[in-house]
């Protein structure tokens, strides 16, 4: 699974062809989490200030998201997404 970002020990995924609705995966030390693109739906467990960030970074990185959405979905190369400042 390619890491897209990387901030204050958040580790931010996508996999390849993976399932609808557009998503990514976090991982924060022992916590894992799927996070939809469109409307920052939230499955599994992870700290309320580390969501806080997310929602932060999912906010100003909604369209790039997007993009890495259609490039998994093909198989091709992901971009590096900035992280968090």
């Amino acid at each position: 699974m390619p890491e897209i970002s990387r901030f204050y020990g958040l580790i931010i995924l996508m996999n390849f062809r993976d399932h609808p609705p557009p998503h990514f995966h976090v991982w924060y030390g022992e916590y894992k989490a799927i996070v939809t693109i469109h409307d920052g739906i939230v499955k599994g467990e992870m700290p309320q200030r580390a969501l806080k960030m997310i929602f932060e970074w999912l906010e100003y990185h909604r369209d790039e998201l997007l993009v890495d959405w259609e490039l998994a979905q093909k198989g091709d190369k992901l971009n590096k997404i900035d992280p968090l400042k």
